[in-house]
């Protein structure tokens, strides 16, 4: 199954930890390791786990016109941060205001960003990018690099201890170049689970090096089965789930994405269009009462009515009951007791604001 799929650079230590391999993205990566999910989850949230997030793509854009292009190009407003931050943004279709990718951008230097889009979105992203002129650089660096999450309450601590001491202050939502004992790393102040923590951009050459010490350190390896669990809890959104084709920032709930302040940017008008008449529907959480947890797919009723459907759905091994995200109508409020349909069985659900664990 792995013919085909772009390999991290971290393959053989995933292999040699007894991980399972699946294809993510167009990518192969571990999906957990021999202790399990939900041991992984847990790691996460009492302590400290990493992540293989090499996957995820690394588009630098540099020139005197980088500025101006990403400010085009994506919804939120680089200049309300800075260089040496970490900025979360959408990259919009310009027809109906889709959300193509959600991103985090580092701001790295002078003239110089490293655009982090999903797995199977960079050259999208690239294709974006290119639509400016001017002195712009655009280049896909995603093999040139490794990226490992590391992320839990004692995230920084274990970082430090691994020989990481330099980059382990970096502050959140923030970017900095630094060394991991002798080995380059760049460090942003990212996660994607609700815990704190850091993300290391580090060579593909240096980066199993560095994947062992943190691992020597007391660091628990995680797969992509505790990341989906854990970013689930936190209520955050996937792309291909919670955003992708046909769903904007307004409906998933992210309308703090939009800058609309800033100017023009791609896609502006069809979204100046849907908050002026409200979006359809809105995502919302489900906390289920009992019984199996929700899948993506289920059909979400309040008594005879169909109001909406499930788009991500697990057990939570935090609160070790079934939760779920769902779009649903707008009339459909906060308190709102509704049924979900689980193959063909009706499991109670009450309506709630994520995240379900803060």
């Amino acid at each position: 199954m792995a013919e085909g799929l772009r390999q991290s650079p971290l393959r053989g230590v995933h292999e040699q930890a007894g991980a399972k391999l699946v294809p993510f993205g167009g990518w192969n990566m571990p999906v957990q390791y021999e202790t399990g999910t939900v041991a992984e989850h847990m790691a996460c949230r009492t302590g400290a786990a990493m992540f293989d997030v090499s996957h995820l793509g690394t588009v630098r854009v540099s020139g005197a016109a980088a500025h101006g292009a990403l400010q085009w190009a994506l919804t939120n407003d680089l200049d309300r941060v800075g260089i040496g931050s970490a900025q979360y943004t959408h990259l919009l279709d310009p027809a109906d205001a889709s959300v193509l990718d959600d991103i985090i951008v580092w701001w790295t230097g002078p003239d110089r960003f490293d655009v982090m889009p999903n797995a199977s979105n960079t050259d999208r992203v690239v294709g974006a990018l290119q639509e400016q002129s001017g002195d712009l650089d655009v280049a896909d660096v995603t093999a040139e690099r490794a990226v490992i999450a590391v992320q839990g309450p004692e995230a920084r601590a274990r970082v430090a201890a691994a020989g990481g001491g330099e980059v382990a202050s970096v502050g959140r939502f923030k970017v900095a170049a630094g060394r991991f004992g002798e080995i380059p790393v760049t460090v942003a102040g990212t996660g994607y689970t609700g815990e704190d923590g850091v993300e290391l951009a580090v060579s593909v050459d240096d980066a199993a090096t560095v994947w062992q010490r943190l691992a020597d350190a007391g660091v628990t390896p995680a797969g992509l089965g505790a990341r989906d669990t854990l970013r689930l809890e936190a209520g955050l959104p996937l792309h291909g789930h919670e955003l992708g084709p046909g769903i904007t920032p307004l409906q998933a709930g992210l309308g703090w994405v939009v800058r609309w302040d800033k100017g023009d940017f791609r896609g502006r008008a069809a979204l100046e269009a849907e908050r002026q008449s409200g979006p359809g529907r809105r995502l919302r959480g489900l906390l289920a009462v009992k019984g199996r947890p929700p899948r993506d797919g289920c059909a979400v009723r309040q008594g005879d009515t169909e109001v909406g459907l499930v788009t991500s759905g697990n057990f939570s091994p935090v609160l070790g009951q079934g939760i779920a995200l769902a779009f649903l109508a707008p009339e459909v409020g906060v308190g709102d007791d509704v049924v979900i349909d689980v193959r063909g069985r009706n499991l109670p659900a009450k309506v709630v604001r994520p995240p379900f664990h803060q």
